[in-house]
């Protein structure tokens, strides 16, 4: 099987970044309205991470939002974050491997689209973030197309030659609960007469 990362640097030099940003814009902009909604996060200064960045479209997003004081980008991808310091030369960047990366400092919100599945053990990555990479009160979003009720996605790993893990919705909503976060909700962003709909995952670090 191939690595995720191998796979994403070179669609980075394909230009397949550009039409993953159009296909998960709907997605990513629900995911955010939610997260900002969530606990008063956007009615106070705040600060964020986006795992699995790819170019970085999702961290100049969150720059550009109300009380955000900053927001950094990380992925496995190298290509992917040298097109996104391309881009944005004064943002912050991280080229690591996950879980083992940790930011500086914890941040106040947690991004996540299309990441977490690439992992072999997903739900660790989930307790890890509420532990360690947010403040108390932080707000964690995540969004995956892969999970079993979407039956599209299941041939995905063939498909690519990639590991993926397989979780249905109440696995996913079990991890959120296990790693301790409060106030979890599942739902569908994105959807779409012919897509089932993004599986994102929300919940507060109390």
């Amino acid at each position: 099987m191939r690595d995720a990362t191998d796979v994403f640097s070179e669609w980075a030099g394909k230009g397949k970044d550009e039409g993953m940003e159009r296909g998960h814009a709907a997605s990513v902009n629900e995911m955010l309205n939610l997260a900002l909604a969530t606990n008063n996060l956007s009615q106070r200064p705040f600060t964020a991470i986006d795992i699995g960045c790819g170019n970085g479209w999702v961290v100049r997003k969150m720059q550009c939002l109300e009380n955000c004081l900053s927001a950094e980008g990380v992925d496995g991808a190298t290509s992917m974050i040298e097109k996104a310091i391309q881009i944005d030369p004064k943002g912050k960047y991280s080229v690591a491997m996950l879980p083992q990366w940790r930011p500086n400092n914890p941040v106040d919100l947690i991004h996540s689209m299309e990441f977490l599945y690439y992992l072999i053990d997903p739900v660790s990555m989930i307790k890890i973030i509420h532990d360690e990479w947010l403040n108390s009160g932080g707000v964690f979003v995540a969004g995956v197309d892969h999970y079993f009720e979407n039956k599209d996605s299941l041939e995905w790993p063939t498909a690519l030659d990639v590991h993926m893990t397989t979780l249905t919705q109440q696995q996913w909503h079990e991890a959120m609960l296990s790693a301790g976060f409060t106030d979890v909700k599942i739902i569908k962003t994105g959807v779409k007469d012919n897509f089932i709909g993004t599986l994102t995952m929300l919940g507060i670090k109390k």
